[in-house]
Parts: structure tokens; C-alpha cells; sequence
């Protein structure tokens, strides 16, 4: 990540991902987007999607819910933006890319 990180590009780079240790990064970012939605949306994606058993054996389900509850207002008090992205996915990645835009510019 570091070596990522350091490039001289001007490319708008978007990185995705949630660890234990990215708060070490932060100011090494532009800005860091929190992409929420509501619990209902979350545990219905969880339930519907085939490409990931997560959430769907004993105990995952709790377990999404209590990270919303203690990683999650964790994220959003260090994020620089916020995604609802309940919403369409083009949606969504238009304002990723206006947000990759507003940096840039």
C-alpha cells in the first residue's frame, strides 16, 4: 500500500477495502468514502447474492449486525464522504467519480 501510495501519478487512484490498520493511511488519501446503506438493504443483499456465502451461516448474520453498530459510526467519523448506495448503481459510481473529479481539479 505504501509503495501504491507513493506513486507521483496524478491518476485519480480509488482503493477499496476496510482493515484494522487503514486509519495509518489517512493522510495519505484524498479523501475516504464510507459506501453505507440501510441494514434491511444490507442483510437482503447478504441473502439473495451467489457470489459470496458470507452472511448465511450460523451466527454471520449477527455478526454484520453488530459490526454496523460498532465498526461502522467508526468509519463514518473518519470518512470525508458518504455513499448511500441503497441507491442505483450508476448512481453510486457517478458520485465516486465526482468525487475522484473534485480532488483532481
Amino acid at each position: 500500500m505504501s509503495q501504491l501510495l507513493s506513486s507521483e501519478s496524478r491518476q485519480v487512484l480509488y482503493v477499496s477495502g476496510c482493515m484494522s490498520n487503514q486509519g495509518k493511511f489517512y493522510d495519505r488519501f484524498d479523501a475516504v468514502v464510507l459506501l453505507s446503506a440501510p441494514v434491511e438493504v444490507i442483510l437482503d443483499r447478504v441473502e439473495n447474492r451467489t457470489t459470496n456465502n458470507y452472511g448465511k451461516g450460523p451466527g454471520e448474520r449477527e455478526r454484520i449486525l453488530s459490526h454496523l453498530g460498532s465498526v461502522e459510526p467508526l468509519l463514518r467519523a473518519t470518512s470525508t464522504h458518504e455513499i448511500d448506495t441503497s441507491r442505483p448503481f450508476e448512481d453510486v459510481v457517478d458520485a465516486l467519480i465526482a468525487i475522484g473529479q473534485e480532488i483532481a481539479s
